[in-house]
């Protein structure tokens, strides 16, 4: 794991949490420095192995990473508690329209490629 490429993926953090916060983007700035991210490598045309070994490594551990919130929802399980009902159905809400979306963007997806896929042969 390699400290330079640990700076590229926080500093593409960072430019996230800048331009989410400053623009008032309703996408959480990890998700937008991610795609800052995606938008540099594929610009560059290639996957630094250094980047691909710091990303991998830091995948194994990222259990380590929600120990942090799994001390804060033990903090506030007071609000679990009281707040059950809304937060069950959020869950099942959004549980259910991530599998309709993941489906039609499948499908999407696959009518995109088999007619691109036809159009070559």
């Amino acid at each position: 794991m390699s400290l330079g490429f640990v700076t590229v993926l926080l500093v593409c953090q960072l430019a996230g949490e800048v331009i989410s916060k400053g623009l008032a983007l309703p996408l959480p700035g990890p998700v937008v420095g991610m795609a800052i991210l995606f938008v540099v490598l594929v610009m560059k045309g290639d996957l630094p192995d250094g980047l691909k070994d710091t990303a991998t490594g830091l995948l194994k551990h990222l259990s380590l990473l929600f120990v942090p919130a799994g001390v804060g929802v033990m903090m506030h399980l007071h609000l679990l508690r009281d707040e059950w009902q809304a937060i069950s159905a959020a869950l099942l809400v959004s549980t259910v329209l991530t599998i309709a979306v993941t489906a039609l963007a499948m499908v999407g997806l696959s009518r995109v490629f088999k007619t691109s896929d036809e159009g070559e042969s």
